[in-house]
């Protein structure tokens, strides 16, 4: 039965529509359900792969390959071999390389409070005492970001994300005329939670801005650099290469962590930058701490060995996360694509599907959903202020359901879409 898209029906095929889905979203409703989907969290049975990391022999966890007693202070920027493992993924050297504790947030959110206070490196003078502070976030985005430029009074500017990633010729003209843009938020590979990988003309963009400020940073959050989930993984330039042949290395600050490769609340975090950048973050942090948790680290390159491991071990979520990824997007393709009112980007990896509405029904899609048992991300969390300003994108967490609930979920989700969208084209028909 081939389907009509709900934009091609009469006021009175759409009230008839309205009766049949509001009775099935009735009965939905009526089923026991107690599922939060708000955030992007590894199941259990992901978690379960890591437990390695727990039964190590703690002899082989106290002392570095150069001799250095992990027990003890010292090692700022962390164990050499685990410095190493990371300089690997990153496609860097050691000297760009400076470990943090479990959380890159924490670590995205030191680098905002440092440049506001203490300045960066060939900054002139630090961000606060130069009257406003505007950061530029590509949209939808990843919602922690925008909230710790809320925290701190940043104003925020919109960035349509492309196909290929954020307007570069916005980008472009705003952090080139501006001197008060100092920096841009980005996720490049699988962003949050488009799914969005940068192309190369975008990376090679990035590194050949000549920004206003000589304190502008690029915040490469590059958190799902090994969360493909498809036998083909994207592509995506690491952008210190691109970088060095524009001499704009100083830009760049790098963000991974171990999140959701290992334990969400007990993984590493990576800050990567310029040898400049790192000597000048290094002199900041060594009155913040006398370093982070170095016995965490060895057991981590231990588990891994070395980068091959990382893959090897990331082979074994994505075995687990694909079904939920095809059970979601599936599931779209049945329920809402023959109705015309949404469409979506099929991401390879990453943790999302960003489900893109008619105007006006994210909050209200959301709303039904959690009258119904169902908590998804707040509708507005991908933008700045929490405020979408067309009320059209919600953001699709798969991952940590079992799957037979994640395919409850997700048909629930669409007879909430399309009741909401029955609604708003019935107020205009």
């Amino acid at each position: 039965m081939i389907m009509k898209s709900y934009l091609d029906m009469t006021k009175e095929e759409l009230q008839a529509e309205h009766e049949l889905v509001a009775k099935e979203y009735k009965e939905l409703a009526a089923i026991p359900r107690d599922l939060n989907m708000a955030r992007g969290k590894p199941n259990p049975v992901q978690l379960d792969l890591s437990m390695g990391l727990l039964g190590q022999d703690p002899a082989g966890l106290i002392v570095t390959r150069k001799g250095t007693d992990v027990r003890n202070y010292g090692e700022l920027a962390g164990v050499d071999e685990c410095k190493q493992l990371f300089a690997d993924l990153l496609g860097l050297e050691q000297k760009n390389i400076i470990m943090g504790g479990q959380s890159s947030l924490n670590l995205m959110y030191d680098a905002v409070v440092k440049a506001l206070l203490l300045g960066v490196y060939k900054g002139s003078k630090p961000w606060g005492q130069q009257g406003t502070v505007k950061f530029l976030c590509p949209v939808p985005g990843y919602d922690r970001h925008f909230a710790i430029c809320e925290a701190f009074g940043i104003e925020m500017i919109n960035v349509p994300l492309l196909p290929t990633g954020p307007d570069m010729d916005m980008v472009k003209q705003l952090v080139e005329s501006d001197p008060a843009v100092k920096g841009i938020w980005c996720v490049p590979k699988y962003s949050n939670p488009s799914g969005v990988t940068y192309s190369d003309d975008t990376v090679r963009a990035f590194a050949a801005l000549k920004p206003a400020a000589d304190d502008f940073r690029i915040f490469w959050d590059n958190a799902y650099i090994v969360h493909g989930f498809e036998a083909e993984d994207d592509h995506l330039l690491n952008i210190f290469d691109a970088c060095k042949e524009q001499g704009s290395e100083d830009m760049v600050y790098e963000f991974a962590s171990t999140s959701k490769v290992t334990f969400s609340g007990a993984g590493l975090a990576v800050m990567a930058a310029s040898e400049g950048n790192v000597k000048f973050l290094l002199k900041q942090m060594g009155v913040q701490t006398i370093g982070y948790d170095k016995i965490n680290q060895l057991r981590h390159v231990h588990f891994f060995g070395d980068v091959n491991g990382i893959y090897a071990h990331m082979k074994k979520h994505a075995a687990i996360v694909k079904p939920k990824f095809d059970c979601v997007l599936h599931t779209l393709d049945k329920e809402i694509a023959p109705r015309g009112i949404a469409h979506w980007i099929r991401p390879k990896g990453g943790y999302f599907v960003a489900y893109e509405g008619l105007d006006g029904t994210a909050a209200r899609c959301v709303a039904l959903c959690k009258e119904a048992g169902l908590v998804l991300t707040p509708a507005g969390a991908p933008f700045p202020y929490g405020k979408d300003p067309h009320d059209s994108v919600i953001r699709i967490a798969p991952t940590f359901p079992d799957l037979p609930s994640l395919a409850a979920a997700v048909q629930l989700f669409c007879v909430a879409a399309r009741l909401a969208a029955l609604e708003v084209l019935l107020e205009k028909a």
